[in-house]
């Protein structure tokens, strides 16, 4: 994400508040169902039972009483569903340390006008000593830091939402909760929306050790169900996969870049492979010269200083040059230096970007491929100036003010003109006659492609000879779709009107999905003709710690999944077309590019990643001549 500062003055900006899962975001090890709550006790002011599965409390005092869990635990997760009725008080601890007057612990509050992270101390009998609301962290960290005070003024992230919306508490109905108490912060979501009840510090040194507990108080009974936890203590590496179809080569086993390119840099008519500060040899890539200065990176408390990088000529003297650059950073542009044995010449080419998707592409028709990035706001195109291609680079505006999105970018031709149009997770941009010379924003068509995925693929899927789009939909939640474009034939909303019917690929885990499968944080991705079908295939990852070692985003500690989805033209299946997944690795994951390209020109696509597991070419399987 961000480095740094920046990962306080800019995150707020870029990180939304995206929905998760509509269960938990973990597999429980543990759900209860029936009616026995034996493993469990009782404390204070109230009476419990169960049935089918669902547990109700009811106070006998206004101050109520605790359903303890007999076992105990440090980091874990907690899930469950309520309902609390006018009058009702509930809420989940966790922590409940015992201590010398009773307990200590975490308490999430789940009571109408009271949704808030305390923590609390309790008396031998359960009654409420003391609560005091956990001191605010910065986001994206695991170890607590205090984050700095906002600027006067400033909006905050939106954790107060208005009644009965997403996110928002409905009294006397079915809502969700889900705690995650993990180091020393504790996180907790309300109705599958992250972050909507904060999160804060837990003050006990990371020694805190207690079983989890649910509440009732007030005056009338609260009911929970599907109440379920997982011991985040464990973490498991599940055996090496890769496919059958596909050679792993593993050209560096350290953390540098978040983003991968190809080019011939040395012109021995081979292509190289660019990643960070390095760019690897071909055609067998176990030899690397720096571009800039290399300096690993720790996965666990640093950010990548390139989060994408590109090669090109941009100079025009024949050789090949890079770009790199990541959200809340310049564009920088390191100049090749034609075979001498040195590092690079760097310029900043581009101010500062806000976006962590970027594309190169020639929007113009100059034979120049252009960086498509947020600048100051406004969706861009930025392109080398020609007189002076290693100053400020020319950059022409998309979209108005207000128009960049961090996640999730495409270009390809939508409306079928032969020119590429740009989109984004809020919808498409429509390129003009002569987008070089436009002064105005492109013409914006609104569509929802989910809240901010990775690289937007743009390509016929079901073979009805008009481009549909293939996306993530939250980079740092789960869900992949295909958006069927569609022509309205009614006069009275405009005839030839282009809009989009969404189709699911993969949700979360109450979902059933293609293939069964199931994973969170497709920050990574791109598309190629996989199989030599003539099909474009869409080829994406699941980015491991994306926020460090931290429970930021869901299922933090997943297989870093590396997956394609083959296209399948069906017509019985929905929108005339379905995608079939093929895993390629499940420990190598993906970054927040991807590159799908035929290093070797054996006539097979290869797959190139770059994360903080290392940099990695999985080889395609040529056909066999007939």
């Amino acid at each position: 994400m961000f480095l740094c500062a920046s990962r306080f003055s800019i995150a707020v900006a870029l990180v939304a508040l995206p929905a998760l899962a509509a269960g938990p975001t973990f597999v429980p090890d543990y759900t209860f169902k029936g009616a026995a709550l034996t493993g469990w006790h009782t404390s204070g002011a109230a009476t419990w039972k169960a049935q089918d599965g669902e547990i109700t409390g009811t106070p006998s005092a206004a101050a109520g009483g605790w359903l303890t869990l007999d076992k105990s635990f440090q980091d874990v997760g907690v899930y469950a569903s309520f309902k609390c009725p006018a009058g009702c008080k509930a809420g989940i601890l966790v922590r409940a340390e015992k201590t010398p007057t009773g307990m200590k612990g975490q308490f999430v509050s789940l009571t109408e006008g009271d949704q808030a992270i305390y923590n609390v101390t309790l008396d031998a009998n359960g009654n409420e000593t003391s609560r005091e609301k956990v001191k605010p962290v910065a986001s994206m960290v695991r170890v607590a830091v205090t984050p700095p005070a906002p600027p006067a003024g400033a909006a905050g992230r939106g954790a107060g939402r208005s009644p009965g919306g997403r996110g928002g508490y409905r009294p006397g109905e079915w809502n969700s909760a889900q705690v995650i108490v993990d180091a020393d912060i504790v996180r907790a979501n309300l109705n599958s929306v992250n972050g909507a009840l904060g999160s804060g510090a837990t003050e006990d040194k990371m020694e805190g050790f207690g079983p989890i507990a649910l509440y009732s108080g007030g005056t009338a009974a609260v009911s929970y169900k599907e109440v379920g936890y997982k011991d985040l203590g464990v973490r498991v590496a599940p055996p090496e996969v890769t496919s059958t179809k596909f050679r792993m080569q593993r050209i560096d086993e350290f953390y540098y870049s978040w983003g991968v390119s190809a080019a011939d840099i040395n012109h021995d008519g081979v292509l190289d492979v660019v990643a960070g500060p390095y760019y690897y040899l071909g055609p067998n890539f176990t030899e690397k010269r720096e571009i800039y200065m290399a300096s690993t990176v720790s996965p666990s408390v640093q950010y990548s200083a390139t989060m994408v990088n590109f090669s090109h000529d941009f100079t025009g003297d024949g050789w090949p040059d890079v770009i790199t650059t990541t959200a809340g950073k310049p564009v920088m542009l390191y100049v090749n230096p034609k075979g001498e044995a040195r590092r690079w010449s760097k310029y900043q080419v581009v101010p500062t970007i806000m976006t962590e998707i970027c594309q190169l592409r020639d929007m113009d028709g100059d034979g120049m491929p252009d960086l498509i990035t947020g600048v100051g706001g406004v969706l861009s195109w930025a392109t080398p100036d020609k007189a002076n291609p290693t100053g400020p680079w020319v950059i022409h505006k998309i979209s108005g003010p207000a128009g960049v999105v961090a996640h999730g970018m495409g270009v390809g031709d939508v409306n079928g003109d032969g020119k590429p149009d740009a989109l984004s997770s809020l919808g498409w941009y429509e390129q003009p006659a002569n987008a070089a010379a436009a002064t105005e924003p492109w013409k914006f068509h609104e569509q929802t492609f989910g809240t901010g995925g990775a690289e937007m693929a743009v390509y016929d899927v079901n073979g009805d000879g008009k481009n549909d789009v293939v996306t993530a939909l939250a980079a740092h939640g789960y869900g992949l779709a295909w958006f069927e474009q569609k022509r309205d034939s009614s006069e009275s909303t405009g005839a030839g009107r282009i809009f989009f019917e969404q189709h699911m690929i993969m949700g979360d885990l109450s979902d059933k999905n293609a293939g069964g499968v199931t994973f969170t944080e497709p920050h990574g991705a791109t598309s190629g003709d996989m199989d030599g079908d003539g099909v474009p295939d869409f080829v994406v990852g699941k980015r491991y710690w994306s926020h460090e070692d931290s429970y930021t985003d869901p299922d933090p500690f997943g297989p870093p999944v590396l997956y394609s989805y083959k296209t399948v033209r069906n017509k019985t299946a929905p929108g005339g077309a379905e995608f079939v997944p093929e895993l390629i690795n499940n420990r190598s994951g993906a970054g927040s590019q991807l590159l799908a390209t035929d290093l070797n020109k054996d006539g097979a696509v290869d797959i190139v990643t770059s994360n903080n597991r290392g940099t990695f070419i999985f080889w395609g399987t040529a056909k066999k001549k007939k």
